[in-house]
């Protein structure tokens, strides 16, 4: 455990997404994707709001070291998308949702080092 200094790779990490409202808005769209993650049989998290910034939950994410971030903003929820960002910083842009859980699902049979 401590050869992963807490970056614990998808398969082992207690948390492997957390969805990320834009505004207040979008929560309700963000809780329906934790919910399909979690059906899916992934360790997943809805954080709202609470007057923070997009910004601060990001980092917040980071410092968890949390392997994915789902961003849902009025463009991802009414193509029912997700902004898809690694803990590493990258961005891979707007997924389908069903590609999202098939990429971490994956990762997670495979117990890849990579995200």
């Amino acid at each position: 455990i401590e050869h992963y200094g807490g970056a614990f790779p998808v398969w082992l990490a207690p948390v492997q997404a957390v969805v990320l409202p834009v505004t207040e808005e979008q929560g309700a769209y963000a809780d329906s994707v934790a919910e399909r993650l979690r059906e899916a049989g992934i360790r997943a998290e809805s954080w709202s709001r609470g007057g923070k910034t997009l910004r601060y939950l990001i980092r917040e994410a980071q410092l968890q070291k949390i392997p994915y971030m789902l961003v849902c903003g009025p463009r991802e929820a009414e193509a029912g998308t997700v902004a898809v960002r690694l803990r590493t910083g990258e961005d891979l842009g707007p997924r389908p949702l069903e590609e999202v859980i098939a990429r971490v699902r994956d990762r997670e049979a495979t117990r890849a080092e990579e995200l």
